[in-house]
């Protein structure tokens, strides 16, 4: 469990520098920010995924 809360805060921080240092360059190399940015989602979507919604904690309060 721990180890996959550091991946996905990995994936979110490579990303970021990923699509940061593609978009610093005169010459943007799309290829890099797609990459950047594909980890980036992915990392904060699997963060996401461990999140409670709201509706479903209501349901199981009552």
């Amino acid at each position: 469990m721990k180890f996959n809360k550091i991946i996905n805060y990995l994936l979110v921080i490579i990303g970021a520098v990923v699509a940061i240092y593609a978009q610093a360059d005169e010459k943007q190399d799309t290829t890099i920010l797609i990459l950047g940015l594909f980890c980036l989602m992915l990392g904060v979507y699997r963060i996401s995924r461990s999140i409670p919604s709201k509706s479903e904690e209501e349901h199981h309060e009552n």
